[in-house]
């Protein structure tokens, strides 16, 4: 039996609260191998002072019958010093209404009627030892998952708001990217452009046929339903399509092909195959570049480089070559009649040179890409200096840099990206006069 006085916090401490002395000294004798704290009082009120000091006592026994103050009394009060405990009452057999009182007002675990059996008795204190022992790990337990619940809730909050600060920044970084790509996708299109007009400069006879040639196949492609990347591989080889022959000699690209001798042709019909292994270098340009080696092929297998025929030709290239062909009637013919000429050459060559399924998309494209075309420049504006130009200004000629490069098309009505853009070539490439407006549409812009 542990004796009062023990430092070991972990012992379970009994009361035992009786008056009659030679009891307490029986219970004690009773649980004297018993692994317990004894601690013991002769009325209530002594044992309401015990508990003071040790409000962690496990187990509470108490006699009904005492002076001064009941057992029920004793172990009702109890409750409010040791709340933790777990009570007994021991009672005699007439005092059946006080056990109820102690199960109902005191609290009591269990009541024990006089005389005890001593076997009864440590058995009880033992289960009430345990019950206690189970009550105060409960509690512990609850502690600590009350505790670690509070601070799964404190990081649950901070990861949380580390959270969205971290989506926060992956979504700003997506912005930049996105931007990023955006000036990417746009610097690779101005590059594009900027290849289609070193081909106009060297061959002074393309004039804007390259961009030209774009319009009408993208276009096509985009009423044939074609997705919007094959649209767009289709027009970016469309715009460099005539790249292969930049390095051929300034004889081949004057006298025109029907003009060539054989030896003369044999040089010409390489453009296609240079045109293609001038930008097999850069990834994203493969796909335009095959389109770019067959749109001089035939229906007939009767073209070059590789004599393909019918379907075996890639659609993008037979849409460049009714394109190309139609382009180079009307830009040879000035006059009124340009377009229906054009139309009626690839319409002649249906079958044998085009993709028969193609001209009713050629001929729809057509209408929309030279209706500026018809629009005669009556009376213009000479000399209209690059500062004075605004927005809505409708050009009347061409504009190219001093050294030649096309820059606008007639017929375009000007925005303030391309006047940015004409400031810049300014700069880089002073024109070399005047730029012309249309004096309607200047009027206009004005009004």
């Amino acid at each position: 039996m542990k004796m009062p006085g023990a430092d070991d916090a972990e012992v379970p401490r009994l009361l035992f609260v009786d008056d009659e002395e030679n009891i307490l000294r029986a219970l004690c004798r009773l649980l004297e191998d018993e692994e317990y704290e004894i601690a013991t009082a002769g009325s209530g009120a002594a044992g309401l002072e015990a508990l003071v000091g040790h409000p962690d006592t496990a187990v509470i026994v108490s006699d009904q019958r005492m002076p001064g103050m009941t057992g029920v009394e004793f172990l009702e009060r109890s409750k409010e010093v040791a709340p933790g405990a777990v009570r007994i009452l021991l009672t005699g057999y007439a005092d059946i209404n006080a056990s109820i009182d102690a199960i109902n007002r005191g609290g009591a675990f269990r009541y024990l009627t006089k005389p005890l059996k001593e076997g009864e008795l440590v058995q009880t204190i033992r289960d009430a030892v345990e019950r206690h022992g189970l009550v105060r790990k409960n509690r512990k337990l609850t502690r600590i998952i009350n505790r670690k619940n509070e601070e799964l809730k404190q990081w649950n909050a901070l990861l949380e708001k580390r959270v969205h600060a971290q989506t926060a920044r992956i979504h700003d970084q997506n912005e930049i990217l996105s931007g990023m790509n955006e000036r990417l996708r746009k610097s690779f299109d101005d590059l594009i452009v900027a290849f289609s007009g070193l081909i106009e400069l060297h061959d002074e006879g393309e004039n804007i046929h390259s961009k030209v040639v774009a319009d009408l196949a993208g276009r096509m492609a985009a009423a044939m339903s074609l997705s919007p990347g094959e649209v767009k591989e289709v027009t970016v080889a469309s715009l460099l399509h005539d790249i292969g022959k930049i390095g051929a000699p300034d004889v081949i690209l004057s006298k025109g092909s029907p003009r060539l001798t054989p030896e003369e042709y044999a040089l010409y019909a390489q453009h296609p195959v240079r045109g293609q292994a001038a930008i097999d270098a850069i990834e994203e340009l493969r796909p335009a570049g095959l389109l770019i080696r067959h749109h001089h092929e035939r229906m007939d297998g009767s073209g070059f480089p590789d004599r393909l025929r019918g379907k075996a030709i890639p659609l993008g290239a037979r849409i460049i070559a009714v394109a190309d062909a139609l382009d180079r009637v009307v830009a040879s013919n000035p006059g009124d009649d340009a377009l229906p000429l054009g139309l009626a050459r690839v319409r002649a060559g249906l079958g044998s040179h085009f993709d028969h399924a193609l001209f009713p998309h050629l001929e729809s494209a057509a209408a929309g890409v030279y209706a500026s075309a018809r629009v005669k420049p009556l009376a213009v504006v000479r000399d209209f200096r690059l500062k004075d130009l605004e927005p809505g200004m409708v050009l009347a000629r061409d504009v190219r840099s001093g050294t030649g490069v096309l820059l606008l098309r007639a017929g375009n009505a000007l925005n303030e990206a391309q006047l940015m853009g004409l400031r810049r070539y300014e700069e880089i490439d002073p024109f070399p006069g005047g730029i012309f407006i249309l004096e309607s549409a200047w009027g206009t812009a004005h009004k």
